[in-house]
């Protein structure tokens, strides 16, 4: 496991980013696997001031040569919904790096049979080569992509009932009331996670230093998903001073 620690969330965002480039500038060319929520707005950013720093050859080839898989996506939720992570990637990143929508995947969140439409998804990635590069983030209650607890270390992209601790988290993009937040979602599972070549999990902010401590310090178990991270053999930390808490001390 390797640990950066930096100052604050403005440069986590800005290593991250650099991170996500040179994936794409490297000679493994399998797909990103990318993340959405607070904690990626800064990064994504970053990536956009640096993407538009290159000169235009090397934009675009990082554009020729773009393939990503998203972790996960509301049930319920379209494109054309501004609260679905379809959305959210396009603003964020498909629009202002002059992407195609087919090279920015997401699960369809409007699938007649969102089971039928996990085992699509999880089949489209294989096909791909598997992810790369993971991205990740940290939920509070240690779930990662919305693998929520209990989970083995073997789950399998599939759509699951969000729990009331991940609404209440989400809810500020739905007014701020958790009720309104969907209550499924397709997720990849720890399965397809864990079968990145890297993994790149980043932390921000105070709230998250316990339950990163737990997910990284404590014996791996069901009911802090993100402690099986830990066994992967190329996992990268990335947390500001806020976040690191207790860990590693």
């Amino acid at each position: 496991m390797q640990v950066t620690v930096l100052a604050d969330a403005e440069a986590v965002a800005e290593t991250v980013a650099e991170r996500l480039l040179q994936a794409r500038r490297g000679s493994d060319q399998r797909p990103l696997g990318l993340a959405t929520g607070r904690t990626m707005v800064p990064v994504y950013a970053a990536l956009r001031r640096r993407f538009d720093r290159l000169s235009a050859p090397e934009q675009q080839a990082i554009r020729q040569g773009w393939r990503s898989f998203n972790l996960d996506e509301y049930v319920g939720l379209g494109p054309s919904d501004p609260r679905s992570f379809a959305a959210f990637m396009a603003e964020q990143l498909q629009g202002p790096l002059g992407l195609a929508p087919i090279q920015v995947q997401l699960p369809d969140g409007l699938a007649l049979d969102s089971q039928q439409e996990a085992g699509r998804y999880r089949e489209a990635l294989i096909a791909a080569g598997g992810i790369g590069l993971q991205l990740l983030g940290l939920g509070s209650n240690g779930h990662v992509g919305f693998n929520e607890p209990p989970c083995p270390a073997n789950a399998p992209c599939r759509c699951l009932e969000l729990s009331s601790a991940t609404r209440r988290q989400n809810a500020a993009a739905f007014g701020g009331d958790p009720a309104a937040v969907p209550e499924r979602a397709i997720t990849l599972g720890t399965a397809e996670i864990l079968s990145a070549r890297h993994l790149l999990l980043v932390v921000t902010g105070a709230a998250k230093a316990e339950i990163l401590r737990r997910s990284l310090q404590e014996p791996s178990c069901s009911e802090v998903p993100a402690s099986w991270l830990q066994h992967h053999p190329r996992l990268e930390v990335v947390v500001d001073r806020a976040a690191l808490g207790t860990f590693l001390q």
